[in-house]
């Protein structure tokens, strides 16, 4: 990686600590005057250390090229510090347009398929650097109980918060609300308007306005076809964009600051936890009828679409509600004692099998072992990462017994043989000669939990 342009040296700030004094002054003067509205914020999106870092984050990143084909590796070997300096002319004279989005689909969890819009790498670079500015003067305002793309907070906080509203509080009837297609619903007007509370810098706001806007381009046979959806239907944001789950967050606290301000939470006892677009109600026995309906009218009048037919009330610890990839019910420690506790969900288990299925499957025989098994390692680690919650323990023999079975079984039919492996291949081979990621085999091995302020 080039060096950044007389930004580094014997005692000065390197960019990533001169961007984070700019962070930090613009989150203190957000949390000190909560009606404050920025004009001058432009200025601060052009500065070469803020474009610096904000490329060094998208190139951690990794991800596709866009429309134009550049890609991270070509930037580089024509010089950095030069690409950055174009970019930045171009954002100070004012000249920089967003290029269209490539268009490409990922299965989602539930089936079927997500739309992901791709900017090109300048783009992501961009809105790196008006999410750098963005941010901190936005995290102040979100509530306590929005979870989702906020430092320091996560995806395992949130599940801990319904776990605590639950046991602590005895919210046991828990609504589960299905958004239809959320982020490509919101309403770019009503969104701009959460903007413009705090932002009054015509040019950030004119550019939030046109990566909304911006053309779809997707490749269908020989055919390129150009469509401007969000254009014209004035909503949604596209995943896929740097800039897109802040813009999310944002709206999303329209309703769960309605939903209190308009005395919702207190009258049916329901207290919401949201990450993105997974919304859940946790209410006292009785309310989650009433609290559900509530909450339908009030995303239609948010411009968005609650799925009747996916949404549901369920009754803990009867019934089991899967949120975020955990699952939320009656277990049973080993005395046989029933508890309401959490556990992965048996989507989340299967869609890992098939994720190990598919790196030992016969078209990868042509990699090398060590290869392979660091890749699968790198995806376990990262699952038991995050699923260390709850009675995990059997749920981690399970996995190892079905990983090792799967390695051993590519380990000998990429040589033309056949069995099961266990001679030729034992744990020990596995683990200490290939580095096979070992999940832990008790619970006293797992990390601490985070800590989380639940109240």
């Amino acid at each position: 990686m080039a060096r950044a342009r007389g930004l580094t040296g014997d005692g000065l700030p390197t960019p990533q600590e001169r961007v984070r004094t700019l962070q930090t002054s613009l989150q203190a003067k957000a949390k000190a005057e909560p009606a404050f509205r920025f004009y001058s914020l432009w200025d601060k999106v052009c500065r070469f250390d803020v474009l610096y870092v904000a490329y060094r984050r998208c190139r951690r990143n990794g991800g596709q090229p866009g429309v134009d084909g550049e890609r991270f590796q070509d930037i580089e070997a024509q010089g950095l510090n030069r690409w950055l300096e174009t970019l930045q002319e171009e954002l100070r004279a004012k000249r920089y347009e967003p290029q269209p989005l490539r268009r490409t689909w990922i299965p989602k969890a539930s089936g079927g398929q997500r739309p992901l819009g791709i900017p090109t790498v300048r783009d992501r670079v961009v809105q790196m650097a008006v999410h750098m500015v963005l941010a901190p003067i936005f995290d102040p305002d979100l509530l306590s109980n929005q979870y989702a793309f906020r430092p320091g907070l996560d995806a395992k906080m949130a599940v801990r918060r319904v776990y605590w509203l639950t046991t602590e509080q005895g919210r046991t009837e828990v609504v589960d609300l299905d958004l239809r297609d959320y982020f490509n619903t919101i309403p770019h007007g009503a969104l701009l308007k959460c903007v413009r509370r705090r932002v009054a810098d015509g040019t950030v706001l004119g550019l939030l306005k046109a990566w909304l806007e911006a053309p779809i381009v997707e490749q269908q046979g020989r055919s390129t076809v150009r469509t401007t959806p969000n254009k014209d239907t004035h909503r949604g944001t596209p995943q896929g964009g740097v800039i897109s789950p802040l813009l999310a967050n944002l709206y999303m606290r329209r309703f769960v600051l309605a939903w209190r301000q308009l005395g919702f939470q207190q009258r049916y006892q329901a207290h919401p936890v949201t990450y993105a677009d997974d919304v859940v109600l946790c209410c006292r026995p009785g309310y989650a009828a009433a609290a559900r309906e509530a909450a339908q009218r009030l995303f239609d009048r948010l411009g968005l679409t609650v799925n009747a037919d996916k949404t549901r009330v369920v009754g803990l610890p009867e019934e089991y509600l899967d949120f975020l990839g955990y699952t939320l019910g009656r277990f049973y420690a080993w005395s046989g004692r029933p508890y309401l506790g959490t556990a992965p969900s048996k989507k989340a288990v299967k869609r890992l099998r098939q994720e190990i299925r598919e790196a030992t499957s016969p078209k990868w025989y042509w990699d090398g072992p060590m290869r392979r098994v660091k890749r699968i390692s790198k995806l376990l680690q990262g699952w038991a990462g995050y699923f260390d919650q709850g009675p995990v323990i059997p749920t981690y023999e399970r996995l190892q017994d079905y990983t090792n079975w799967r390695v051993r079984r590519w380990l000998l039919r990429r040589q033309g043989r056949k069995g099961n492996g266990y001679r030729r291949y034992p744990d020990a081979y596995l683990y200490e000669v290939l580095g096979l990621f070992q999940f832990p085999r008790r619970r006293a091995d797992l990390p601490s939990a985070k800590a989380c302020d639940c109240r």
